[in-house]
């Protein structure tokens, strides 16, 4: 046997620290992997060797299909691209290249420890087996890989680090933090809220139970005890599937349960009649037909299997103990079918109620205590900004505020705020996108120790240059995390080069011990403050732009919002109805482009795979050759559309096909019927003509309202009439000194 254990992540480190203290160091190894030469690594080595320029090897690398899946080997390569044999052709160092790294291909290129594996001896290993030293670890490593030190006679260990654990522990630690103590080996396995949670089917982020497919199962079966959640993890999975509707009819009462024979039904009670469980099959077998528990492992394995000889040699047993103890021979045989049909899908019941008890901890901690757990959950997934997504449409379904990230507010990860009896969640800092954690550790270590930045030149000055790029404060800006030093994101990225000048200026300054052209008194460094131009910011819609850049998705607000009174004008469904319907059939959505993805069929024609984002969600449609063909020149990130959908249902599903598409700004011109812009003086008149002028004539009138200094307003229509889309509607709301837009 091997075992497979979890752990939380960040701490398993200390079990394995654990077993080499209690069975001794020399008793503990990690188990070696052999990295081999790979197509693609044989010819980059063989290259090197032959001093080929790193370009043109890397040229001819990008020939060889990379599939990890299904690694394609350096002959078939050869055989299936004419370019490489092309290339050998003409040139004879080519050639040699691949006649050395046919050759030398599938040799072991190096050593490294698998992952998670250990094995643990009875004695001294080097009794047993021989060793290798890992120059980067101090613990023994074994010198055969993971089959033969099991055939030498080993036990194998994953200590695996299981991320959910994590989230349980951090979550926990959250709790503590408002004054609330959790154990959770002795919270209560039958709390209303977490049942009615899970009934509603809001189990986002909850272990085993956040698909759309088991939402779905969860909400038809309203599970009310811990044995329905283990049933429900055993369950759903291909096969055992095909039971989910009739063990919810039986736990309804629509249905009867069958328990297959009287004697049976102490071991069925529980599930309905369905056999779920291997140990069910096991007890099945002992108690019909008095196997031995061993025996009744093998009959297990032998369904399992379905090899007819070994079938027919446990039926026969089967139906012989059935006999003894007063079944008749036919209705045992029916049995025997019966329970080998359950016996191909059983799942070990412990595994599951191990799986269950974690979900039930994560459903637990999410009805009772939301806003830490969801806080934990997305410290754990930092750098994954899809699920981030997610994670934040759970908050807003939620009513609970997602703070954007703030230098003087924002820790490293994920952290709870509270005002007052308020909770929100502050975004982590770490959690933008290639900034790193330590250089966010350092910005809020700072913080923590001398207090809270308090303007652009004092941060500028706090800032150490070694710690942060420039590259990182670019996206610190962009994702608004120095809004609360200066609003006006593109100043400070303009500005940017002159605040890291400052800031290496003060760092030597400090580093050098020096009092500096400016120091006061005491040596203390006090420079001149770091100008900026004066510039206007981005509009909204570049601002969510560069925002979603830097962070992944639309944090602030989102494009489509601009949008909203058009879009519930056309009847545009959301993501997020689409889902809920779940039904095939044309649908109009709306979304903002995220990504593209571009791939060529058998046939040679073109087609993509495209990914929108609205207000509830992200979605990805298949976009065929036509409908690519007529609208790529629109095709850019950023851009938002009307959509012609065809949605089919495939596994519970919705699959998005893209039948034709508009962009929303062109939809949008001349949706509203007039506009009036009231302005608090001179100064707003030039950049609003600015942006009418950009956007150029149209249908809509235009009303211009200064408002006098008693109040009093005065309307002005201007004599020509243009094109007004919401976007140009929030790019006038942006422009310092207009007060108000109204629509007409």
């Amino acid at each position: 046997p091997d075992f497979d254990i979890d752990f939380c992540q960040d701490r398993r480190d200390e079990v394995i620290r654990y077993v080499q203290q209690k069975y001794g160091h020399d008793h503990v190894a990690q188990i070696i992997t052999f990295g081999k030469l790979q197509a693609r690594a044989v010819l980059r080595d063989v290259g090197r060797v032959l001093e080929m320029p790193y370009g043109y090897i890397d040229k001819i690398c990008k020939l060889v299909p990379n599939n990890p899946a299904n690694p394609v080997t350096l002959a078939e390569a050869v055989e299936g691209e004419p370019q490489i044999r092309q290339m050998m052709a003409e040139d004879p160092q080519v050639q040699r290249l691949i006649d050395l790294a046919l050759k030398l291909e599938g040799l072991y290129r190096n050593a490294s420890t698998h992952a998670a594996g250990v094995v643990i001896g009875d004695r001294p290993l080097h009794q047993l087996i021989p060793l290798y030293r890992d120059p980067r670890s101090d613990m023994p490593v074994t010198g055969f890989n993971m089959k033969f030190v099991e055939s030498a006679g080993l036990v194998k260990f994953d200590f695996l680090g299981l991320k959910t654990l994590t989230v349980l522990s951090t979550a926990v630690n959250l709790c503590r933090e408002k004054g609330v103590e959790i154990d959770l080996a002795t919270i209560p396995l039958d709390d209303k809220a977490t049942f009615e949670m899970i009934g509603r089917g809001e189990t986002t982020g909850v272990f085993q139970l956040e698909s759309q497919g088991m939402r779905d199962v969860l909400r038809q079966m309203k599970a009310d005890t811990f044995e329905d959640i283990i049933a429900v993890v055993a369950l759903y999975r291909p096969g055992p599937m095909d039971n989910i509707p009739s063990y919810i009819a039986r736990k309804k009462g629509d249905e009867t349960p069958d328990y297959l024979y009287p004697t049976l039904e102490p071991i069925l009670k529980e599930t309905f009649g369905i056999m779920i469980y291997q140990e069910q099959v096991m007890q099945a077998a002992q108690e019909l037909s008095g196997y031995t528990l061993g025996g009744a492992d093998l009959l297990r394995r032998a369904m399992g299997k379905k090899i007819k000889a070994e079938m027919d040699e446990q039926r026969e047993m089967f139906v012989n103990g059935a006999v003894e103890r007063g079944v008749g021979a036919q209705k045992a045989s029916d049995i025997f079918d019966q329970v080998a049909k359950f016996a191909g899908y059983g799942f070990n019941k412990s595994h599951a109620a191990a799986y269950a008890l974690v979900a039930y901890q994560t459903a637990y901690l999410k009805a009772n205590h939301p806003v830490e757990f969801l806080a934990a959950s997305m410290t754990l997934d930092l750098h994954n900004t899809d699920k981030l997504n997610v994670f934040k449409q759970e908050l807003d379904r939620m009513g609970v505020p997602l703070l954007p990230p703030d230098v003087n507010r924002s820790q490293v990860h994920f952290s709870v705020e509270r005002d007052g009896g308020k909770a929100a969640i502050r975004y982590a800092l770490a959690a933008i996108k290639n900034v790193g954690g330590g250089a966010m550790a350092a910005l809020v270590a700072e913080r923590e120790k001398n207090g809270p930045y308090k303007d652009v030149s004092d941060f500028s000055r706090r800032l150490d240059p070694k710690a942060v790029n420039k590259r990182q404060m670019e996206n610190l800006i962009r994702a608004g995390a120095l809004d609360s030093l200066n609003r006006n994101r593109r100043q400070l990225l303009t500005g940017l080069e002159r605040i890291l000048r400052e800031a290496a200026t003060a760092h030597q300054d400090r580093t050098s011990d020096q009092m500096g052209l400016f120091g006061g008194s005491g040596g203390a460094v006090s420079a001149p403050e770091v100008k900026l131009d004066n510039i206007a910011d981005w509009n909204p819609m570049e601002r969510l732009k560069e925002e979603f850049d830097a962070v992944g998705f639309y944090l602030s607000a989102h494009p489509l919002a601009t949008y909203e009174n058009m879009l519930a004008k056309q009847r545009v469904a959301s993501f997020a109805d689409v889902l809920a319907q779940g039904r095939p059939g044309h649908r109009r959505m709306a979304g903002t482009l995220v990504a593209m993805k571009e791939r060529t069929s058998a046939k040679g024609a073109r087609y993509a795979f495209v990914s929108f984002s609205d207000t509830t969600g992200t979605f990805e449609g298949i976009m065929f050759s036509e409908v690519l063909g007529a609208n790529r020149p629109h095709l850019t990130e950023g851009n938002s559309f009307l959509i012609e959908m065809t949605v089919e249902i495939e596994a519970e599903a919705p699959r998005f096909l893209i039948q034709g598409l508009q962009p929303l700004e062109k939809v949008a011109v001349n949706a509203v019927s007039s506009i009036t812009v009231v302005i608090g003086g001179e100064a707003p008149l030039a950049p609003v003509r600015e942006v009418l002028e950009g956007q150029g004539p149209g249908q809509v009138p235009v009303y211009l309202v200064p408002r006098l200094e008693d109040d009093r307003e005065v309307v002005l229509g201007l004599a020509r009439k243009y094109a007004v889309s919401p976007a140009v509607i929030q790019a006038l709301k942006s422009v310092n000194g207009v007060l108000d837009v109204r629509e007409g």
